[in-house]
């Protein structure tokens, strides 16, 4: 995928993700403090928009700094910051390269967990986005096929969500729940799933 389609993909992505914005916010509600589906709204229209007045010849790098710094101007919140840093650590992993492919995509999904889980103080099994983007990478970097690695994914991520429902949230406002945590899936790494499912709806390039 080049520059011009990965902006092109990313922009139609995230136009069918604000479409789950009410489930995000009645699962924010539940286990946080309900503001996840205006922050992935906010944030996504705020992509949006930055990502159609870039320059044709910007390259995967600057598409991804573009989409961090939209995100996190658009809003003032912590899960806001975490994934603006991991789109900013995976834009480093794309420097000098024009085409993005399977073994881009892989290292800058590792890259992005790595920071969540460093920005956040969090690991794998806390019930946090980073479940469904640690499984996204892993699933990435086992895939041969570029073709099938798009529904792998999407596979590996809605796994990671129905996981989160039996485990106890051990970081942020959910954590104050304690066990009344258990039995409900994790908001972020809900929106994590339907964000790979957007990216899997959207066929090639727009005429």
């Amino acid at each position: 995928m080049n520059a011009k389609d990965l902006n092109d993909h990313i922009r139609r992505s995230l136009e069918i993700l604000t479409e789950s914005a009410d489930e995000l916010r009645d699962l924010d509600q539940a286990l946080g403090d309900g503001d996840l589906g205006i922050t992935i709204t906010a944030g996504s229209h705020a992509v949006v928009a930055e990502l159609d007045q870039l320059a044709d010849d910007a390259t995967p790098t600057e598409i991804a700094r573009t989409c961090a710094k939209a995100f996190a101007n658009a809003n003032p919140s912590t899960m806001a910051a975490l994934v603006a840093g991991a789109l900013l650590a995976g834009s480093r992993t794309w420097e000098g390269k024009d085409d993005i492919g399977l073994p881009e995509a892989a290292e800058f999904a590792a890259a992005a967990a790595n920071s969540i889980a460093q920005r956040g103080k969090t690991q794998v099994g806390d019930k946090t986005i980073l479940d469904g983007i640690h499984a996204a990478a892993e699933t990435l970097r086992s895939a041969s096929d570029s073709g099938q690695a798009a529904a792998a994914v999407v596979d590996a991520a809605a796994r990671a969500v129905e996981e989160t429902r039996s485990l106890q949230s051990r970081r942020g406002r959910a954590s104050w729940l304690q066990e009344r945590s258990i039995g409900l899936a994790d908001p972020g790494a809900t929106a994590f799933q339907r964000f790979v499912e957007a990216w899997s709806r959207v066929d090639g390039p727009s005429s």
